[in-house]
């Protein structure tokens, strides 16, 4: 056999025992998925992978990661930790797993801020009863250069819906937003007509992206900073993402 014919055979081999291999791993995987569903009904799964550990698997719940071994009669929660490198791997990979496409989030559905010349952008899931949200606010007075889009998701009473919607309808949403999150300048109620099926809108989109918690800000390059992050740690996430 001609020597181009015997490479293509080769690549013709590898690429179909790999496609087997995938296969067969996507069957464990899922076969495990659905006893790991079965018998925990009351958490959601988003994905289950081979761990670093032989005879592991890596189960993604969306904001914490367990293991599991191959049959699923066992669960380990907790971090797997690199030893050599002291680096957390399940915080690691659960941010590249949670990463979004920061282009494709719906920014005409944001409270629009921009601070200096705007150049850097992060996005920011905010209850305007939650205290940290407001604690954020404040840290982002020192932060310079940055367009912060807020997207208003009123999660933690009646009441954050209320002045949600308040905000939204406002003249000037961004002014509304930073009276009343810094210096509790409660917005005017609504006059007349009001579209506000957005909150509606961003509601869904923060359950979608796992967004559990307020405030949750996405960076440009689509990782996430769980919290009221210090203006130091803001700054060089925004440098290291710029």
């Amino acid at each position: 056999m001609p020597i181009a014919m015997r490479i293509a055979a080769c690549a013709a081999l590898a690429a179909a025992v790999a496609l087997g291999c995938t296969a067969h791993a996507d069957q464990t995987t899922d076969k495990l998925k659905s006893t790991l569903q079965a018998r925990l009904p009351e958490i959601t799964i988003k994905s289950i992978s081979k761990a670093p550990i032989a005879g592991l698997y890596e189960v993604n719940l969306g904001t914490q990661m367990v293991y599991t071994d191959a049959s699923g009669d066992y669960v380990i929660a907790g971090d797997l930790v690199d030893t050599k490198t002291r680096s957390n791997l399940s915080e690691a990979h659960l941010a590249e797993l949670n990463k979004v496409d920061f282009a494709t989030l719906p920014l005409d559905r944001a409270v629009k801020v921009v601070k200096g010349n705007g150049s850097r952008r992060i996005a920011v899931f905010s209850d305007p009863n939650c205290p940290y949200c407001k604690q954020l606010e404040t840290t982002l007075k020192s932060v310079d250069n940055v367009t912060v889009y807020t997207f208003l998701y009123p999660v933690l009473s009646p009441d954050s819906l209320v002045k949600s919607k308040a905000i939204w309808c406002s003249a000037d949403r961004g002014k509304a937003w930073e009276a009343w999150m810094i210096d509790r300048q409660p917005p005017a109620s609504p006059a007349g007509n009001c579209d506000t099926s957005v909150l509606d809108k961003n509601l869904a989109l923060g359950h979608s992206l796992n967004v559990t918690g307020t405030p949750t800000i996405f960076l440009s390059d689509g990782h996430r900073l769980p919290g009221a992050v210090s203006a130091s740690a803001l700054n060089e996430a925004l440098a290291s993402a710029h």
